[in-house]
């Protein structure tokens, strides 16, 4: 490990838990100048000196996810999770400041007309499903309880209905049979160009506060623009090939490969049963394809990420606790964001 890591950095005078719940302007040239006094106070090296390489992956922290009102927030068994999970990871970070050698931010991207939105699909009367309470299944399809929007071919399939149509159907039927979560219909959530794509503003500002202190660039994965897919993974698409067995969607083998170069990588994020769950499965399939022992250098930040519970509609808490357990059998680390990082070997 590297010598920093005896020791942890303190928490910067900027830093306020009680505004993590909120959204701000990060005061960039303030904070920079800032970061640079402090990586000198400190003695913190720039990150290509690092011997042992750290990856911080931190899923969708978005506003989307993570603030009060916004679409989707993650409010878990307490109503407050994803805040509560942000103050700790910020505390992490700035505690972290001198080993966190890259951090790399994922960000759900999506439009309008997607497969897992209202507009996409109709029903006899020509409504569109109830989000967050929709789940469509092949069933469905086949019943005609739901049916795709005819109006919606015209931008997603160049007006080819019939194709349309066939893809759907195949679309639910793989998600069965690859064990994933039937297609749940979101709410308008991750819009890009829209405030709720953006980082949650405390996270961000650690994030930039740790590029400049350290020298490196922030690395950003955006993930869930193709419309005829969900994207839960940063690693890949829910489903890869289409009706035809025509590739629909590629996985992230450059972020694959570079994850498995770090001496170790640490996650957290939003949602715990279901961006940061799949992202971790995806990553210990492709581990095991090249070496079952590389599971132990993947950290798992256990209170910095919770799952989806929408009261009195849904709950993915035992979802979640079942695959964490499930990647802790295969070899990977659950931790706290309490301590500094050295505590975790």
């Amino acid at each position: 490990m590297n010598t920093q890591t005896t020791t942890q950095v303190p928490i910067p005078w900027h830093f306020n838990s009680n505004k993590v719940g909120k959204v701000w302007r990060v005061p960039y040239q303030e904070r920079a100048a800032e970061a640079e006094i402090w990586s000198k106070q400190h003695n913190i090296k720039p990150a290509s000196l690092d011997k042992t390489r750290i990856c911080l992956l931190l899923i969708d922290v978005q506003n989307t996810f993570c603030i009060p009102e916004f679409e989707l927030f993650v409010g878990g068994k307490s109503g407050n999770a994803a805040v509560d999970d942000n103050v700790r990871l910020c505390e992490f970070i700035y505690h972290n400041l001198a080993v966190i050698t890259k951090i790399v931010p994922t960000l759900d991207t999506h439009t309008a007309t997607q497969i897992f939105h209202p507009i996409f699909w109709v029903n006899a009367a020509g409504e569109h499903p109830t989000p967050a309470a929709t789940s469509i299944t092949p069933a469905d399809i086949e019943q005609g309880i739901w049916k795709v929007n005819p109006a919606v071919a015209d931008t997603v399939t160049n007006g080819n209905y019939e194709s349309l149509e066939k893809h759907t159907y195949h679309y639910v039927k793989q998600l069965s049979q690859d064990g994933k979560y039937p297609l749940t219909v979101w709410p308008y959530h991750s819009m890009l160009g829209g405030i709720g794509h953006a980082l949650v503003s405390s996270v961000e500002e650690a994030i930039f506060f740790h590029g400049i202190a350290r020298q490196t660039q922030t690395q950003f994965e955006i993930k869930g623009e193709n419309p005829l897919t969900e994207n839960y993974s940063i690693l890949r698409p829910e489903v890869l090939e289409d009706f035809e067995q025509r590739p629909l969607a590629q996985k992230n083998t450059r972020l694959i490969k570079q994850l498995l170069e770090y001496d170790a990588v640490i996650i957290g994020g939003q949602a715990k049963s279901h961006c940061v769950a799949w992202t971790i499965d995806d990553l210990l399939t492709e581990i095991k394809q090249v070496d079952a022992t590389l599971a132990k250098k993947i950290y798992l930040l256990e209170d910095s990420t919770s799952p989806v519970v929408v009261p009195g509609v849904v709950d993915y808490t035992e979802q979640a606790d079942a695959a964490f357990k499930r990647f802790a059998e295969a070899g990977m680390r659950i931790v706290k964001s309490s301590g500094n990082i050295a505590s975790f070997f």
